[in-house]
């Protein structure tokens, strides 16, 4: 029989701090002897979703393809941890009603400090206008209603943020 496992899933705007956090994550679970593996928006548009554009229909194909796998992995006794921005909560929903061990965890962090933050100054230009469908700043993100972590990353340290996910982990039985 599997150990019981969860995917954690990671919302948030590009530069909140999903990354940075879920492999901390993904440190702290190992090291409690927890199978996990990360599955990174990045990394999954690589790999898993070449080809897909950045339209409404190709952003939600490319967050179902990411819910699928961590389906697999979750159900197999597998801790899949997501970070990808996802910026439509229906499929973030949908995603959460077919995985069921499901834990939201919405890094929070307003535009100007994801601005100052953005080495490559992506949300300069996508303020200026040049570029276009930027997440956040000209295409929609919607926050999660319900996430059962909230991290405001521009109000507390990485270690605070790990914490909280840590510690909802531990309240709902996983760890």
């Amino acid at each position: 029989m599997a150990e019981k496992a969860c995917t954690i899933w990671f919302t948030g705007l590009s530069g909140s701090g999903k990354t940075t956090i879920a492999h901390v994550v993904e440190d702290a679970l190992r090291k409690a002897g927890k199978k996990v593996e990360v599955l990174d928006g990045d990394v999954v548009r690589t790999n898993l979703s070449k080809g897909l554009g950045f339209s409404k229909e190709d952003r939600d194909t490319n967050i179902r393809r990411i819910g699928f796998v961590a389906q697999l992995l979750t159900r197999n006794g597998v801790f899949c941890i997501c970070a990808a921005i996802s910026p439509y909560r229906e499929v973030r929903d949908e995603n959460r009603k077919r995985i069921g061990n499901f834990i939201e965890v919405y890094t929070r962090c307003p535009i100007p400090v994801l601005k100052d933050r953005d080495p490559k100054g992506l949300y300069e230009k996508a303020l200026k206008g040049e570029i276009k469908g930027f997440t956040g700043v000209d295409d929609p993100y919607e926050e999660p209603l319900h996430a059962e972590v909230i991290c405001d990353t521009d109000k507390e340290s990485l270690e605070q943020s790990v914490a909280k996910v840590l510690g909802t982990l531990k309240s709902k039985g996983y760890l």
